[in-house]
C-alpha cells in the first residue's frame, strides 16, 4: 500500500497532536486490546494486565516507539521494522491477525484523545499506515 503525500502529511499531522502523550496512547491501547480481544493476553502471560499496570505501560511505550520510528522512516518502513519483525515471527510466533487488532484499538484510542481531529480523513491515513506496518511485521510468516 502506497501512502500518498496527503497521508504522510495528516499521520504528522496527528502524531504532533498527541506528543507528550504517546506513551499514554499507547498503553490505553495495549489496555483496550487485552479488554476487547481477550485471546490476546495469551502472549503476555507473566504481565500484569491490569488498568496502569507498569508492564502495560512498558510495552506501550515499545509499540509506540516502533510506530514513531516507523513514521519518521516511512521511506525505508521494512528495513526500520525488520528486527521487530523477526522478533515476533521467529522468537515470540505472534499471531500476525494481532496486529490487525491491535491496529484497531489504537485507532479507536486515537479517535478518543484527538476527537475530531481524527476525522475520517485522517482515520484513512492511519487505517493506511498501520496496515502497512502490520504487512511488514507479517511478512515473516510468508
Amino acid at each position: 500500500m502506497v501512502l500518498s503525500a496527503e497521508d504522510r502529511r495528516i499521520l504528522k499531522q496527528t502524531w504532533e497532536k498527541v506528543c507528550g502523550i504517546q506513551e499514554e496512547i499507547g498503553a490505553e491501547a495495549l489496555f483496550r486490546l487485552f479488554c476487547v480481544f481477550p485471546a490476546c493476553k495469551t502472549y503476555f502471560p507473566h504481565f500484569d494486565l491490569s488498568p496502569g499496570s507498569a508492564q502495560v505501560r512498558n510495552h506501550g511505550k515499545k509499540v509506540i516507539k516502533a510506530l514513531e520510528e516507523g513514521l519518521k522512516n516511512l521511506d525505508h518502513l521494512h528495513e526500520t521494522l525488520a528486527e521487530l519483525s523477526n522478533l515476533h515471527a521467529y522468537n515470540l510466533r505472534v499471531d500476525p491477525v494481532n496486529f490487525k487488532l491491535l491496529a484497531r484499538c489504537l485507532q479507536v484510542t486515537l479517535a478518543t484523545h484527538l476527537k475530531s481531529d481524527f476525522n475520517a480523513l485522517a482515520y484513512a491515513a492511519w487505517d493506511k499506515y498501520l496496515d502497512c506496518v502490520g504487512e511488514v511485521l507479517a511478512e515473516k510468516y510468508r
